[in-house]
């Protein structure tokens, strides 16, 4: 367990120097990264410091984008050129001195891989003690620790080669044996009938294109399934052919999941199935492994146990000779059950967790480290967590802090920012108005202060005066997804319902496991936007589309010419805007394309006008100019009405999900989590759908914005629709018409319904930790 951290209030100054001493702050002197407008300004070292601000404001700019890139863009020079080519390039911040800088530590959101080889215990190294002290005291004995690894030779089990689980195809999926292969028999994608791919199976020699599937002989059938390559002669034309399942195979299946087009992601998701190996049990590992055991229970079953009671089983380990890394095993594991997340186990995949729980993973990692006064930076690391263990978090951020370090948090909890020694609070807008310093100091001078955070700082929801009346009801039966217990509940239609539990009760596996099947469920959740250094808010929600339209009607050319991406893109940067040059050895630099000066476009798609702005400008406009330039009836022509109203309805829900800051053309590797969540409910909200399924809509949203998405639920809601919002802010839960409470605890102490009702009936009633937490918030805006 951890020892309690000093609260900021009663500390002092540190080591016996001044805080105003110039090697006790970071200095920040014109810092200009994306939006922030040359500003400057004196970070405490050996201090808590949280930035604030509305999302877009230029917290992770200045962060992430300016202080944190500049410390390990330091420390990467300091090797040799050979050493930097197998790095990854980084450019130097937009900034005139950073000082004083230490080591930086980024502990972000960003997910922990698609490696299946990588678990919960291999990323902590707990798995690794957890091997050694099965190879020094697990009877009988096998070997060294890697006999108990999954991911070397000597342990792993070599029918699934350490994965646990083997693949199949589902021939169904690529075939319609009612059918011969000219009538379409093949439903893999790119294998239509006359397609090449068709070709080299149709016309093969091996069977008649014109005889049903279900109709082949057993040897016809294997060879149209599984026949290895050969050389055959179509024509004159020599070639080779391949099954159809080897072709599928090397075609599609032992490509990266992510790299493959949308389409043939869907149906590589549908064909392929896994099944847990039958060999091992979806063990991973070899019967040798599996049969040394430590009071009755080998390494999987440890490795498979909920980690609070790994913990437990961990404590009753008293063989001497072990005695050190069992201390050091125990203290890691109940390092992951004071962080809230002793529900998971060493054996959960990392590409499984989500981004708060990844986040969380690597804090552990940094817990136990002997390192001192280095930079600790965290990405909202209360994302994910009920108001429970939002105190244990504090009191980890608190932990690192009294070692001497310096720890750096963008956050939006009122609870995390009144633990700062220290708040820097940007704004006051988003985009191109914010990216100043609307505050620096404690929190008391917050308080005080006529910035947005301080005006909010206090602000609490209070409950409905009056909920609505559900409409109907979706029904769920019998759920066991996870840890739930055998659950049904009925999630009521036509009103707002709020799912909420501590972290790892089920909510997620309750909602996304029974609801996002049923027709009319839109779905929002915390999956990552896909997208290049080319991908923009107008391509991924489909906006550019009318808008290149209205440019092709208005001067009567193609469209093709308005995308950078295809005809019109200027030949030097490709459309980019930006020309990479490859040092070699050294870092890589991004340069502006002098030939399109950065329009992206060629200069003769520049002279084509749409109300006198040319494609450029266009995509340059905000949300906010361009719903203006886009306004109902202000089209050239007849020919253009349609484009422009259906580029007016696109850009009115990116500006009902707060984003009418955010430019039409602006990268989306420059968005922050809050404003990708937002821009994927924008295209939701497109969807003919009826009930739309949230999953913590609040991540990444100022204190502010909060009302301006419940505003916006509502809308929703009284437009006859059902929102379903899985959620751990008070705000919503007060604002909820009705709330479905997990728990209740986490893991195997959780998967039940606590509580189903009004947020009046929960305060008043409720007994849940959820419960607790809501009485208290309410209370404190009773008191004011």
């Amino acid at each position: 367990m951890f020892p309690p951290a000093t609260p900021a209030r009663d500390r002092g100054p540190r080591h016996g120097r001044a805080a105003a001493d110039s090697h006790d702050v970071i200095e920040v002197r014109g810092a200009r990264e994306n939006n922030l407008a040359d500003i400057s300004l004196d970070i405490p070292k050996r201090r808590l410091t949280v930035f604030t601000g509305v999302s877009g404001s230029g917290k992770s700019s200045l962060v992430f984008g300016t202080i944190a890139a500049e410390s390990q863009r330091l420390i990467n020079e300091t090797y040799t050129a050979f050493i930097q080519s197998f790095m990854q390039s980084q450019g130097r911040p937009d900034v005139d001195a950073l000082r004083n800088l230490s080591a930086a530590i980024v502990v972000d959101q960003e997910r922990m891989g698609a490696n299946s080889r990588s678990t919960v215990g291999t990323a902590t190294d707990a798995q690794t003690m957890l091997r050694i002290v099965f190879s020094r005291i697990g009877t009988p004995h096998v070997g060294t620790s890697s006999a108990f690894s999954f991911n070397s030779a000597e342990g792993m089990c070599p029918e699934c080669e350490g994965l646990g689980r083997v693949s199949d195809v589902d021939v169904s999926q690529l075939v319609d044996v009612d059918l011969s292969l000219n009538e379409g028999a093949i439903t893999v994608p790119n294998f239509t009938v006359d397609s090449w791919y068709w070709q080299g199976l149709a016309n093969s020699g091996f069977f008649d294109p014109d005889t049903k599937l279900r109709d082949y002989t057993p040897a016809q059938w294997e060879d149209f399934l599984h026949k290895p390559a050969t050389k055959i002669k179509i024509g004159t034309m020599n070639t080779t052919y391949e099954g159809l399942l080897v072709k599928v195979r090397r075609l599609y299946l032992v490509k990266d999941r992510e790299s493959l087009q949308p389409h043939i992601r869907a149906f590589v998701d549908r064909a392929v199935t896994f099944t847990s190996c039958r060999a091992c049990g979806g063990s991973r590992l070899n019967p040798a492994a599996l049969g040394s055991k430590i009071d009755g229970r080998n390494i999987a079953d440890c490795a498979a146990m909920q980690i609070s009671d790994l913990a437990e089983f961990v404590r009753g380990i008293e063989d001497p000779s072990v005695g050190p890394l069992v201390a050091t095993l125990r203290g890691t594991l109940e390092s992951l059950v004071e962080i809230g997340l002793g529900y998971l186990s060493l054996d959960r995949e990392s590409s499984t967790l989500s981004g708060g729980e990844a986040q969380r993973v690597k804090m552990v990692r940094h817990l136990g480290s002997s390192l001192t006064d280095v930079t600790y930076v965290f990405d909202e690391p209360t994302v994910g967590l009920h108001p429970h263990d939002i105190e244990r978090m504090n009191n980890l951020l608190l932990l690192l802090r009294d070692k001497g370090n310096t720890v750096l948090v963008v956050e939006h909890k009122p609870e995390t920012i009144e633990i700062a020694d220290h708040v820097v609070d940007l704004g006051p807008g988003a985009g191109s108005s914010g990216g100043r310093v609307c505050f620096t100091g404690d929190v008391a001078g917050l308080r005080r202060s006529d910035s947005l955070t301080g005006r909010h700082l206090d602000h609490r929801a209070r409950l409905r005066e009056r909920v609505r009346r559900p409409l109907g009801q979706l029904s769920i039966t019998g759920a066991t997804l996870h840890n739930l217990k055998d659950v049904s509940v009925d999630i009521p239609l036509g009103v707002l319902t709020v799912v909420t539990g501590v972290a790892g009760s089920g909510k997620s596996s309750l909602i996304h496991g029974s609801l996002p099947r049923r027709e009319g469920v839109a779905v929002v959740d915390q999956t990552a936007i896909r997208g290049s250094r080319r991908s923009n808010p107008a391509t991924y929600t489909g906006l550019l589309d009318p808008i290149r339209t209205a440019f092709a009607k208005a001067n009567g050319v193609r469209a093709a010419l308005f995308s950078a991406n295809s005809e019109g893109a200027c030949p030097n940067c490709k459309g980019i805007g930006l020309v990479y040059t490859d040092l070699a050895m050294m870092a890589g630099v991004a340069s502006v394309c002098e030939q399109c000066e950065g329009r992206r476009f060629t200069p003769e798609v520049l002279t084509h006008k749409l109300r006198g702005k040319d494609i450029s400008e266009v995509l340059g406009m905000s949300v906010t100019e361009a719903r203006e330039f886009f306004a109902p009836g202000s089209g050239p022509g007849a020919g253009s009405g349609a484009s422009f109203g259906a580029a007016r309805a696109v850009l009115d829900r990116l500006s009902d999900v707060g984003l009418g800051y955010l430019g039409l053309g602006q990268p989306l590797t420059t968005l922050s989590g809050g404003e990708r969540q937002r821009l994927k409910l924008a295209i939701r909200m497109a969807e003919k759908a009826t009930t739309y399924v949230l999953d913590e809509p609040t991540t990444g949203l100022h204190l502010a914005d909060v009302d301006q998405l419940l505003a916006l639920l509502d809308r929703i809601v009284d437009d006859g629709n059902t929102v379903v919002v899985i959620e751990h802010h008070q705000a919503v839960m007060a604002h909820a018409d009705w709330i479905v409470d997990l728990g209740p605890g986490a893991g195997h102490d959780g998967g039940r319904i606590v509580f189903t009702g009004t947020p009046a009936d929960l305060v008043a009633e409720g007994d849940s930790l959820t419960a607790r937490h809501l009485r208290t918030y309410l209370g404190m805006s009773t008191a004011r």
